[in-house]
């Protein structure tokens, strides 16, 4: 078993190609990108269990050649089979529409209030799987996935993709960070909540939400925390990050403070 993701600490990766954070022979967790210069810089990720694939979080129109490319390096068309969406946003969910005009067969992941828009995208007619009903996933070779709830961060509907064989936390919206000086990898947590104050002050509900989601996950075995926009967190900062949480003022803490 091989958690790649501290071989990219302080490392320039190259933005051409897929990135490896995982690898246990039949299964492999891949960042496929994207390179736009960006501080909203959003990452794609691909879970791979023997040939068949899901892609988390496939991210704009506007991407969606780049990382239908990226894919198709390390899985066939055939073998991807589904999207985990883990809420509405376009820069999370629109390219759905290009997949599905792809791959009419691919199956959509993602929570039923999610589910309620998703066809203003365009497309109505899709297979539909929901986390809320559903919230384990399993691979045909045994691998398993699982479906946190995680509600106000900051979509009422959102979710999180807990891999149980890696023990990554995919994590949507939750501990993103807007950073121009991009890394793959956090490698300073007391610099890197600046950058994740810029996203999540504006965007998290509240307290409230972020501590009832922490005690959600603060008893599960978390090697990293793999974040839609911004860099990932490994395993020496997980405690961080769940006591930024904790912590965090946000939303309606801030622009109803002075409300009791």
């Amino acid at each position: 078993m091989a958690n790649l993701i501290d071989s990219y600490l302080d490392e320039q990766i190259d933005l051409e190609v897929v990135t490896p954070l995982f690898d246990d022979g039949d299964y492999t967790i891949y960042w496929l990108g994207i390179d736009n210069e960006t501080a909203f810089r959003c990452n794609v990720y691909l879970i791979k269990a023997g040939e068949e694939a899901l892609i988390v979080d496939p991210g704009s129109r506007g991407f969606f050649e780049q990382v239908k490319s990226r894919a198709l390096e390390v899985v066939s068309k055939e073998n991807i089979k589904g999207l985990i969406l883990c809420h509405q946003d376009p820069d999370v969910s629109a390219s759905m529409v290009d997949w599905l005009d792809y791959k009419e067969d691919i199956t959509i992941y993602s929570s039923d209030r999610t589910n309620v828009l998703l066809p203003h995208y365009g497309r109505e007619d899709y297979n539909y799987v929901s986390v809320n009903q559903n919230p384990v996933f399993e691979f045909s070779n045994g691998r398993q996935l699982e479906f946190i709830e995680a509600p106000f961060l900051h979509f009422p509907g959102a979710f999180v993709t807990y891999d149980r064989s890696s023990q990554f936390l995919l994590s949507g919206d939750i501990w993103a960070a807007l950073d121009i000086n991009w890394e793959l990898v956090v490698n300073d947590f007391d610099e890197h909540i600046n950058n994740m104050n810029l996203f999540h002050i504006d965007y998290m509900a509240s307290n409230i939400a972020a501590r009832g989601f922490v005690s959600k996950i603060e008893d599960k075995e978390i090697d990293a925390i793999l974040p839609q926009h911004g860099s990932i967190i490994n395993k020496k900062y997980v405690l961080n990050a769940l006591d930024y949480l904790r912590d965090l003022k946000c939303g309606t803490d801030i622009i109803y403070g002075d409300i009791h």
